[in-house]
């Protein structure tokens, strides 16, 4: 017998390593090996994530418009903000279009299950809501005329770059 008799012979493949499986449920390929698990997008996406605390926000049997307050209660709050604003009360129509999309972002941050208002991400929805709501504030409470709020150095940069 020889020294070769136990090993593999040089002209065969090498062996695969062991695969890991993806969905334990899923049919392997057509050879019969696992599916190999890939982070490469797909080339074709069937569907999307529901986004984290996408859910109802209230028990299914209840009437849909109770599922999704919290989108109701953004929105409805800037509706009647864009209706003063409409009515020439624009500082305080404003200031409830911010006030809304801060308090978007605390029921977004508080609440698990907000329904609609979750778009994308924990995270990136809280910080989109607050830093947009946050600037809406801070342009209604600048704006001219009789400001309620001057900042120095942002009227001094106002001045350096619109001269009259």
């Amino acid at each position: 017998m020889s020294a070769e008799a136990g090993r593999a012979p040089r002209d065969a493949a090498p062996a695969e390593p062991e695969l890991e499986v993806r969905d334990p449920v899923s049919a392997p390929d057509a050879a019969g090996r696992p599916r190999r698990v890939t982070r490469r997008f797909p080339l074709f996406t069937k569907d999307t994530a529901r986004p984290e605390g996408g859910g109802r926000a209230a028990p299914s049997d209840a009437p849909a418009p109770a599922r999704q307050w919290p989108v109701l209660a953004v929105l409805s709050t800037v509706g009647l903000g864009l209706l003063l604003t409409a009515l020439d009360a624009f500082r305080v129509g404003l200031l409830l279009i911010g006030a809304a999309l801060l308090g978007g972002a605390a029921l977004r941050w508080l609440i698990p299950r907000v329904g609609m208002l979750a778009v994308r991400s924990r995270f990136t929805d809280i910080v989109t809501y607050a830093v947009l709501g946050g600037v809406i504030v801070l342009l209604a409470l600048m704006a001219q005329p009789k400001p309620w709020l001057e900042i120095p150095f942002l009227d001094d940069a106002l001045h350096f770059t619109v001269r009259s």
